[in-house]
């Protein structure tokens, strides 16, 4: 066939034809062999690659290229660039490679308790008090329309509701006075709330618009590739009938299964040959994976879903296959997010690392990882500015015999975190979440008394943090405000919100990721520290109001840094480098602000004070004192109230929020989560935990933390435990119900755990 621009020619090569018989016989089969394939040669080289074969009954065209002839789809020479996400060879072309795109979610946008004109439209509730000609746009349609603007969103008809999402074809004339104070008629067609925000995000050139709307808008499957990010053609490329999307979404545990028995036996022997070095290569680096306790995890799962624990353990078992020797690792906290059960593997994968001929350093609290360790170095007495010497070295059995190691008394347990035995409080009713579905969930049905402290448990994988957080607080968020901040996990009912009046998650993201921000200004007590000094006589001398002594704006600050201390250089390839400023020296303020003082100190003296010493210092102010004991009593009386917000762990973010918490006035129907609130604390620091957990609680509030800690747990009146394992085998409710019970539970693990420490 020889194509034109016009039209296609046929040519006829060759014809033939063979009864049934003529084929059995040897010779005239080799000879009608070579007959078609010179056919086929010359035919291929008349027309490009394409070649019909026609019978009796049909005809079928072929080509010898990567591409169907009749659809006109097409393939670039199959390589393994093809089977990536991050390729152009192979990334979906709508989506490209990520899977999901970003769409602005009515639920976001509306709050449905509140009517229009009360700000229910909650992207432009601020412009419906100042008006704008969107907004004007806005109340013409809902005129001409007849949406009552008096009206909750939440009654009002789906017709309405949609016009206002999605606009119509109507051009309407809307009046008003312009910037220069003229009255001005224009003419504008509505496309929706929906197309207006997306148009603002695309197209702006403002950093802070983007931000501002994307808080409206919600991630979706792409609808291309259903989240596969790969173009279908590729899809269609298969490995005994399975396409590499299907095969990452296997987790670890059964691709280690499959590429052991279920795939070998499918394979031809040639294909077997093959396929033999590659398999092996595969299995052992899957099995890297299952030795550091990730056993659970999907070969697909998106690195952002990880948590800091998952994340170290991934490149902990990259190393491992790398093989190398004389090698010294550092590892910070490698049991984060480890229920007890996995620890043990983990410390089997750090003892084989050693075994290889390498150093590990290991920067740990767990105490099943201290007690397999060849020797331990210990780090204190206290924290801070009392902290920072060597108070031990030696092996494990020499630590609990030390008098002067702190970690050594609990260790051999001459010190204890005491239980503190409370019965379950039923007075305040309960939450009940019902047919929870995200992810691995097995439609699960869960009930959280209020006014408990209580424990989500389960080894790790097993759906607690996307019951909790993904689900349960993001369902409560959505009842409680009227409109949707995050995308909220598949569930069915949740009952007993109404018990509620807020609810708070107090997780390990930093409490602000610029030096500007500190404990001080987070905790909210630095507006009184400037007042107090621009009460001072030298203030007043000078004429220095409160805002002199701020370091976020001109005045005081020191221009240079502008008040943060430092000065950020970008750097091209690189993260962004802070340097100490060059005029104020760290500082933030000018000379002339730092020459007044307060009881013989300067504001930047005051800011590198410890939450210890302030405590003193302030001891005349009450407010501020009372904010200073809240940072104490959560065992953070070491750090520095201008200390910078980037610099602290995730562990100490977390307990300046529960802080911030105790220190606010409250009705006492609050529900507090708290994620993994243990990591980065020393039994000692967990005490202390302890006793501002059962401080909300007495106040009438409910708290619910996700922990694998033993000793947390033992204190919670309440336990959910989920499992039994993690991944597809996890998601199921194995327990639920008060401490005690949980003992005598045979297939909960954590209460085999218990025991134990019990």
């Amino acid at each position: 066939m020889i194509k034109t621009n016009k039209h296609d020619i046929d040519v006829l090569v060759d014809s033939f034809s063979a009864a049934n018989k003529d084929l059995k016989n040897g010779v005239f089969f080799s000879n009608l062999r070579s007959r078609m394939t010179n056919a086929v040669e010359q035919s291929v080289n008349l027309s490009d690659g394409l070649v019909v074969l026609k019978t009796q009954q049909k005809e079928k065209l072929f080509s010898e290229k990567f591409s169907c002839p009749n659809c006109g789809l097409s393939l670039p020479e199959i390589e393994p660039r093809m089977f990536s996400f991050n390729s152009p060879l192979g990334a979906c072309e709508k989506c490209k490679g990520i899977g999901t795109v970003y769409k602005v979610s009515p639920d976001a946008i509306f709050n449905y308790g509140l009517s229009i004109n009360e700000g229910g439209i909650v992207p432009f509730t601020k412009f419906f008090f100042n008006e704008t000609w969107y907004t004007r746009l806005l109340k013409q349609v809902a005129y001409e329309e007849a949406i009552d603007l008096e009206k909750p969103i939440g009654e009002l008809d789906k017709s309405d509701v949609n016009i206002l999402l999605h606009g119509t074809d109507k051009i309407y004339r809307v009046s008003g006075t312009n910037r220069y104070g003229r009255h001005t008629v224009i003419y504008e067609k509505f496309d929706g709330l929906i197309k207006e925000l997306e148009r603002r995000y695309f197209d702006n050139t403002s950093e802070a618009l983007g931000m501002e709307i994307s808080r409206y808008m919600r991630e979706e499957l792409c609808e291309k590739c259903r989240g596969k990010k790969l173009k279908p053609e590729v899809l269609s490329i298969t490995v005994d009938k399975i396409n590499i999307s299907e095969m990452a979404d296997l987790s670890v545990n059964d691709l280690i299964q499959y590429f052991r028995v279920g795939l070998p036996k499918n394979l031809n022997a040639y294909e077997t040959i093959i396929a033999k070095s590659i398999l092996k290569e595969i299995i052992i680096r899957l099995s890297f994976l299952k030795n550091v306790g990730l056993a659970y995890l999907t070969i697909s799962r998106q690195a952002k879903t990880l948590s800091g624990g998952e994340l170290q353990r991934i490149r902990l078992a990259s190393q491992i296959g790398t093989g190398l020797t004389g090698v010294l690792y550092v590892l910070d906290e490698p049991s984060i997010g480890l229920h007890p059960r996995d620890v043990s593997a983990l410390i089997v994968t750090l003892q084989n690392l050693k075994n290889l001929g390498n150093t590990v350093i290991v920067v740990e609290h767990d105490k099943e990882t201290m007690e397999s360790s060849d020797y331990l170095i210990e780090l204190g007495p206290k924290a801070g500015k009392k902290g920072g010497k060597i108070t031990f070295t030696g092996t494990v059995k020499q630590m609990k015999h030390s008098s002067s190691s702190l970690t050594g008394q609990f260790l051999s347990r001459r010190k204890i975190i005491r239980l503190q035995s409370k019965p379950i409080s039923e007075n305040k009713g309960a939450v009940i979440l019902k047919g929870a579905k995200q992810f691995n969930l097995k439609n699960i049905s869960v009930r959280i008394p209020l006014g408990n402290l209580i424990a989500v448990t389960g080894v790790s994988g097993s759906g607690k943090s996307t019951l909790v957080v993904e689900t349960l607080y993001n369902a409560l968020k959505y009842y409680i405000d009227g409109y949707m901040q995050e995308h909220i996990g598949t569930f069915e009912k949740l009952e007993g919100y109404q018990y509620l009046d807020r609810t708070y998650l107090v997780d390990q993201s930093p409490i602000c990721r610029t030096p500007r921000s500190n404990p001080s200004t987070y905790v909210g007590f630095f507006d009184d520290i400037r007042e107090i000094f621009a009460q001072t006589i030298e203030a007043k001398v000078k004429g220095f109001k409160k805002g002199r002594f701020s370091f976020n704006v001109k005045g005081g600050r020191c221009e240079k840094c502008q008040g943060a201390g430092v000065i950020r250089i970008e750097m091209q390839f690189l993260p962004d480098v802070y340097v100490t400023c060059d005029v104020c020296e760290a500082k933030r303020y000018n000379k002339e602000t730092l020459e007044v003082k307060y009881k013989g100190k300067n504001i930047y003296e005051i800011l590198k004070m410890t939450v210890e010493e302030a405590l003193d210092f302030f001891s005349n102010h009450l407010f501020i004192h009372r904010k200073l004991l809240f940072l104490r009593n959560v065992g953070l009386g070491y750090i520095e109230l201008g200390q910078p917000a980037p610099t602290f762990s995730g562990g100490e973010a977390q307990r300046i929020k529960l802080a911030n918490e105790l220190s606010r006035r409250e009705t006492g129907r609050t529900l507090y989560i708290l994620d993994e609130p243990t990591t980065g604390l020393h039994f000692y620091d967990i005490e202390k935990l302890l006793q501002t957990l059962h401080e909300l609680v007495s106040r009438g509030n409910t708290v619910v933390v996700i922990e694998h800690n033993l000793d947390v747990i033992k204190n919670c009146q309440y336990i959910i435990d989920l499992g039994p394992e993690g991944g597809e085998e996890g998601g199921a409710v194995v327990y639920q119900g008060s401490l005690q019970r949980i003992l005598d539970e045979k297939k909960s693990y954590t209460g085999q755990y218990l025991n134990k420490i019990m």
